[in-house]
Order: C-alpha cells, then sequence, then structure tokens
C-alpha cells in the first residue's frame, strides 16, 4: 500500500531538484590550463592552425594569458602561467611529467587527417604518445601532448559516435 504522506514528500522532493536542475544553466564552459612558457604555447598553437582567442604574451596585462579557440563550436582554452592558475586554483597544478589531468578529443572525418594532425605536432614540436593508427582498441587515431604535457587525442569519428 502506497503512503500518501511519503510519495508527497517525495514529489515535492523531486520537484525541488527538477527546480534546482532547470536553474544550474550556463552560456558556455572552456578550459584553463596552466603553462611554464606562454611564448611557446602561442607558438605551438599557432604552428597547428588553431584560431587565436586572445594574447598579453608581448603585452605587461595581466593576468598573464593566451587562448585558442578548439574546433567549429570555438570552444576555448585558456592558457596561464602557472603560478597564476595555482594562485586562481588555490592549490597546485597537476605534476604532467608524472600523470594525466585530462585528455581532450578532436574530431577527424578521415584517417589522413589524423595523419596530418600528428605531422603537424611533431612539426611543432609537440609530443606523440601513439603513433596515427588504428589502435588495439578498434579505432584510429593519434595520442600527442603539448610542450607542458596537456594531452590530446585525434580520433577518427564513425557513425554513432
Amino acid at each position: 500500500m502506497l503512503n500518501i504522506e511519503k510519495h508527497s514528500e517525495l514529489l515535492v522532493h523531486n520537484s525541488n531538484i527538477i527546480k534546482m536542475q532547470n536553474n544550474m544553466k550556463f552560456k558556455q564552459i572552456w578550459a584553463n590550463f596552466a603553462v611554464a612558457n606562454l611564448h611557446r604555447t602561442e607558438i605551438f598553437y599557432r604552428d597547428l592552425g588553431l584560431k587565436l582567442n586572445y594574447s598579453c604574451v608581448e603585452t605587461t596585462d595581466k593576468p598573464k594569458i593566451v587562448s585558442f579557440f578548439f574546433g567549429e563550436s570555438d570552444f576555448v582554452i585558456h592558457f596561464f602561467e602557472k603560478e597564476q592558475l595555482e594562485f586562481a586554483m588555490n592549490g597546485k597544478a597537476s605534476d604532467l611529467e608524472n600523470g594525466n589531468e585530462i585528455i581532450f578529443s578532436i574530431s577527424a572525418n578521415t584517417e589522413n587527417e589524423v595523419n596530418e594532425w600528428a605531422d603537424k605536432v611533431k612539426n611543432a614540436g609537440g609530443k606523440i604518445h601513439k603513433e596515427a593508427k588504428m589502435q588495439e582498441d578498434g579505432y584510429y587515431y593519434c595520442v600527442f601532448s603539448d610542450p607542458d604535457g596537456h594531452k590530446f587525442n585525434v580520433l577518427l569519428v564513425g557513425k554513432g559516435m
């Protein structure tokens, strides 16, 4: 037998959760990475052909930042001087020599596109962690990191992905 009082409490609770979820909308999301050398970072991502969003590398502006758009949706990744980002986070940045923080995936439409990314990364001074090929998990991709160790993979996107 259904306890009407308990059922009503549950409905009110679930209704409040739904209202709260509807209020959690936001306009945009972006990523912030710590880097050791903003100038090197700017050159690396420009060499990959990414569109610059903002740079204060050649200015005295604070905070020290260089920023790029990624993909057709213009996802933004900001690259801050390490000390600036650590101050903002109130903590240390990840030690990318001994671990990983996140891997961003970049979609590709053809195997050739994946291969071209790998070549550009090598030429720009990035590190290839997995060569562009059909990997053991059945997907065609490469994995690379920028000069500060931030990882990306370029993945041939198939139907349904």
